[in-house]
């Protein structure tokens, strides 16, 4: 058996309430709402999981779901700790040692800043590295992400004004997603669609970057399941075939990147695309990390879906919107749709609805969400550019 399809995502589901939610929410709750979801969905019991990975929570739902796992994984590297989960899941079940693997995410970025944790902040000011970064300016994600836009705009001449352009499309997604916190007025009191002019002059967060350019900070819970393909084959939901994984680094501390236009996505794209046999041309959709709208065009541009230089232009030309040719962050993104922390499992859950062809629901997407889309490509970004998880999903 070839390690591409060896295994398949064979369900997808979030926590029963997501969003800037009204009453506080645990973590915990997050994860456990979300994986009791995912068993209902395809009909397998809890009690028949055999490996759960998940960012340090392994031990912890295991207790709670009352299993013995056989495969406890607990990597812990940012945001694109969830497709690295679902690389080393499949290289699990492809070695024999697991048939059914849960991946399991809960976090609450939004209650925990009015329950006592504080919410998100830079990283710890005592620490070495901390302190160096913060002499030259890099002080948290805005701060981060702020030099790298800087950088992109000396290198090639862009704007921060062309890059506002994602803000704009990914909102067009959220629009047609009723679960997304930006969906509508209804939703959010500054819900709805937006324009170019609203993204370049909502207030400043770290020149160039104003608020439109950054991602959300809410709660959400997410869980998928993993199995091998005799089982994939014989549950009630569609599965999505992993048909390439991989993971790369290049980098801890912003100081040390090289490039600040150029990530590891590249490294783990290649990879990725290589096991599975296709390439970027290959790709009928895209779920990218959305933390900026810089993270998802440099990241574009990194998987070969757009020229160095050029990947904000998918979305300027209308390629990324709803009937282009290469749909991008369907679901709103982390920009519009939610991003509780570490955007990975949010990817994955969009990706295998719209690969199993369940995208619309009148529940997390009404008429135009759903595309045709049989391949697509799903890249998680962690710490700030640092380490990403690439995969290559196809569906059944």
């Amino acid at each position: 058996m070839s390690l591409s399809k060896a295994a398949a995502i064979v369900g997808a589901a979030e926590a029963i309430e997501i969003g800037y939610l009204e009453e506080p929410i645990t973590s915990l709750q997050l994860h456990i709402e979300a994986i009791k979801a995912v068993s209902d969905q395809t009909g397998i019991p809890i009690s028949d999981i055999e490996g759960v990975f998940s960012t340090g929570w392994s031990s912890e739902l295991s207790e709670h779901l009352g299993i013995h796992p056989k495969y406890i994984d607990t990597t812990s590297v940012g945001g694109c700790s969830f497709e690295m989960h679902v690389h080393h899941a499949l290289l699990a079940v492809y070695a024999g040692v697991i048939d059914v693997a849960l991946v399991s995410h809960g976090q609450n970025g939004w209650s925990a800043r009015r329950i006592g944790g504080g919410g998100h902040r830079g990283g710890d000011p005592t620490a070495p590295a901390t302190q160096m970064s913060m002499s030259y300016g890099f002080s948290g994600a805005p701060s981060n992400y702020s030099h790298a836009m800087v950088s992109h705009n000396h290198k090639f001449g862009t704007t921060p004004e062309d890059f506002a352009h994602v803000a704009v499309v990914t909102r067009e997604w959220a629009t047609l997603n009723p679960r997304a916190v930006m969906h509508s007025r209804e939703t959010h009191e500054f819900g709805g669609p937006i324009t170019l002019d609203d993204v370049n002059n909502s207030r400043i967060i770290s020149w160039p970057l104003t608020l439109l350019h950054c991602c959300l900070v809410t709660d959400h819970g997410g869980a998928v399941l993993i199995a091998k393909p005799e089982i994939a084959k014989s549950l009630k939901t569609n599965p999505v075939w992993i048909a390439g994984a991989a993971e790369n680094m290049s980098h801890s501390n912003m100081l040390e990147m090289d490039d600040f236009t150029a990530t590891s996505a590249y490294a783990s794209g290649q990879a990725a695309y290589e096991m599975a046999g296709l390439g970027a041309d290959d790709m009928e959709l895209a779920l990218l990390y959305d933390s900026f709208t810089l993270t998802a065009a440099i990241t574009a541009e990194m998987l070969g879906l757009a020229p160095r230089g050029e990947g904000y232009k998918l979305w300027k030309d209308g390629h990324a919107a709803p009937g282009g040719r290469l749909p991008i962050n369907t679901n709103g993104g982390g920009l519009s749709f939610n991003h509780s922390g570490m955007y990975g499992m949010h990817l994955l859950i969009e990706a295998y609805r719209q690969l199993s062809g369940t995208a619309e629901d009148e529940v997390n997407g009404i008429k135009g969400k759903q595309t045709n889309a049989r391949t697509c490509v799903v890249n998680g970004t962690g710490g700030s550019l640092s380490t990403t998880g690439t995969l290559v999903l196809v569906a059944d």
